[in-house]
């Protein structure tokens, strides 16, 4: 029999990721969780809670189970959801890897529905469905239902990084320059659970007083702090040629680490967003970082305005899309990646 602290109180079943976690730490349980989305990096956030917390060592033995998409069945699922804990109050079934259930089939999805209606209640059941939405009839079915939770995993935006970064940093008791979460989101983009890792791995390392740095980056992670695409920004924005294709250079030197085809997508937004500064009637800063949806690098932004007229910006964003073409191999059969970017910065600087 549960006690009364233990059982989910209904309220809206689509619930973010914080409330979750609140309810979770509370021990405030659903009988059905269904965790779906782009960003796997909150689903496995949550499972792997569940998976530790729900149960204690002895009631995992018994009451735990974990279950594959690509190696199980919606009968299954449903067969072990409805049964009773041998000990304890919960039983916990993890589906992990749900997006390779076979839900086209009515009969398989069914399965599903009718379980969600009357769903056991000293159950816990957990739906892990990554990279994109489940069938709409389930989505829907347990979005309404007052006994599941459903929780939409949205892919993060390179806009919300810096905040999410430094957040993340903070709530592990550290502190992080601007630069070094500047140098985390080129090198490693927005996959927040590389992100995590990397920085999991550097405060094994680091002491939590001093500041991580863009030399603390360097040195554990290995990103350089002296060529990277934000650097290369950087020059480019203020003119400076030596520094521009001392970078270039290394880029050249070093293709596996420094993509062709990361760093044109990066320099293509860099530009088009200085194409917009120039369109502003209202150019103060204020302005120009609220417009333009400036999160870091603001100084960049306002060399580059100054240095590179909005004719020229836009004959950089022919360049860049002619840059990509060839870089895929059309309407070019000799010139490497290396060589493509340095005719490419030629044609920015000069």
């Amino acid at each position: 029999m549960l006690c009364e602290q233990n059982v989910f109180e209904p309220s809206t079943m689509t619930s973010t990721y914080f409330q979750l976690v609140k309810d979770l730490q509370k021990r405030a349980f659903a009988n059905i969780y269904l965790l779906y989305g782009e960003e796997p990096f909150y689903i496995d956030e949550l499972s792997d809670y569940l998976t530790e917390h729900v149960l204690n060592d002895i009631e995992k033995e018994f009451n735990q189970v974990i279950l594959y998409g690509r190696d199980s069945s919606t009968a299954a699922i449903v067969n072990y959801s409805k049964q009773f804990p041998m000990v304890g109050e919960h039983q916990l079934v993890v589906m992990r890897e749900g997006q390779d259930l076979d839900l086209k089939k009515d009969e398989n999805l069914s399965h599903l529905l009718s379980y969600a209606k009357f769903p056991q209640q000293s159950t816990i059941l957990v739906i892990c469905y990554k990279y994109k939405a489940p069938p709409a009839k389930l989505l829907k079915a347990l979005a309404a239902s007052d006994k599941a939770v459903v929780l939409e995993s949205k892919k993060k935006y390179e806009s919300e990084m810096p905040v999410w970064i430094s957040t993340q940093v903070k709530n592990s008791g550290y502190s992080i320059s601007d630069k070094a979460v500047t140098m985390l989101i080129e090198f490693l983009g927005t996959n927040l659970e590389k992100i995590n890792n990397e920085l999991g791995k550097l405060y094994i390392n680091h002491p939590k007083q001093k500041l991580i740095s863009e030399d603390v980056i360097e040195k554990y992670i290995g990103i350089s702090k002296d060529y990277n695409i934000f650097e290369f920004q950087k020059a480019l924005a203020k003119k400076d040629i030596l520094k521009a294709n001392q970078i270039a250079h290394h880029f050249a030197l070093n293709p596996n680490e420094n993509s062709l085809f990361k760093t044109i997508p990066m320099l293509f937004s860099f530009f088009s967003k200085v194409i917009l500064i120039h369109s502003l009637p209202d150019k103060s800063e204020a302005s120009v970082v609220a417009k333009a949806k400036i999160t870091y690098a603001r100084q960049d932004y306002l060399d580059a305005h100054r240095n590179y007229s909005a004719k020229k910006a836009q004959d950089i964003i022919g360049w860049l899309r002619e840059c990509n073409t060839r870089a895929i191999g059309i309407d070019n059969y000799s010139t490497d990646h290396g060589e493509l970017l340095r005719e490419l910065v030629f044609k920015i600087l000069h």
